[in-house]
Formats: structure tokens, sequence, C-alpha cells
């Protein structure tokens, strides 16, 4: 049996559990405090970074679909999505994104403030110790607040979160990846 083996470090490298997603992390020192956690979450943590492409060459007779030389790379979309069981004032605020405080009371705001913009990380346990991170970069909620409740239940809110290029940096991506085996 040649083709029926996996590599010998598959069990170091698997991702455990669904992980946290906080507000700050270095990945030099990889350590997590209470205070960085931004809520407990259930059903996982969902991470995307994809790309769109343009085909310049689509309208060129003769032309092979996807030929290399012709492909352009527009732009990646890069998201975490999660829901969080917190209905505190901190994770409302950052579920509406573009939102006021004030005391108890959460406002939604028509227009979006650079402070708005925040950078968000997932970080998980890899199986063979260390961990995996992302870095949301210019995170902002775009997916709004919603709130779902039922009999017996707990409340859930879903969060969706995308990263955003800033004009000041327009080659930096808005999102980072680590795996680190320590």
């Amino acid at each position: 049996m040649r083709f029926k083996k996996i590599p010998q470090d598959t069990f170091n490298e698997l991702q455990m559990d669904a992980g946290i997603l906080l507000s700050t992390f270095n990945p030099d020192t990889p350590n997590v405090q209470d205070a960085d956690i931004i809520t407990a979450t259930t059903g996982g943590i969902n991470v995307v970074c994809q790309p769109s492409f343009s085909d310049f060459g689509e309208d060129i007779d003769n032309c092979p679909n996807n030929t290399k030389e012709l492909k352009h790379l527009d732009e990646w979309d890069c998201r975490v999505s999660t829901t969080s069981l917190s209905t505190s004032v901190a994770v409302i605020k950052k579920a509406l994104g573009a939102a006021d405080v004030t005391g108890n009371k959460i406002t939604p705001r028509r227009d979006l403030e650079q402070a708005d913009f925040a950078d968000l990380w997932y970080v998980g346990d890899k199986a063979g110790g260390g961990y995996v991170a992302c870095r949301v970069i210019n995170a902002l909620s775009t997916g709004g607040l919603s709130l779902q409740t039922g009999k017996n239940a707990k409340g859930q809110i879903t969060l969706e979160f995308t990263g955003h290029v800033s004009i000041n940096d327009q080659d930096t991506m808005p999102m980072e990846f680590y795996s680190s085996d320590n």
C-alpha cells in the first residue's frame, strides 16, 4: 500500500476545538488574558479568506479560459463569523459596528468612524502543542445584529466581521495567518 499513508506529523498539525476570538494577541508571546476574549461562542468559528479573480482573456477569441498570464487578482474577501452567547454592551456594540454607548444603552449610528474598525484575532490550539492564529485587520461587523432567542434556550447573537484594506496602506491585505509549534 504505497498510497495509503498520511504525513507522520499529522497529529501535531491538527487544529483542535473551537478556539477563541481576541481583541489583542501577540504571536511572539502567545498568552491570553480574560480581558482580551471578545465573547463565548457556540457552533465554532468560521475563518474565510477568499480571492476574487478576473480573466482578462475571457473575451479574446481562441484564448483558453484561465490562462495564467491573463489572470488578475482583484481582491480578497476576508471574514470571521461565529455565534456569540454574550449579550454584553461590548458584544452588542461590536455586532452593530457603527454604534455609540451611553451607560447601558447602545445606539446604532448613521455614519462610520475610523474607531469602529479594529483588529480581531482568531486563535486555536494545535493537537501537538502550539497554536494557529488569524489576524483580521481593520475588522468591522458587516453582518449587523441578529439576536435569536427560544424557549428554554440561550440567546445567541450572530457575528460576522470583515477585514478592510486601509487607504494609507493599500498593499496590505486584511488578513494574516500564523501557525506555531510553540
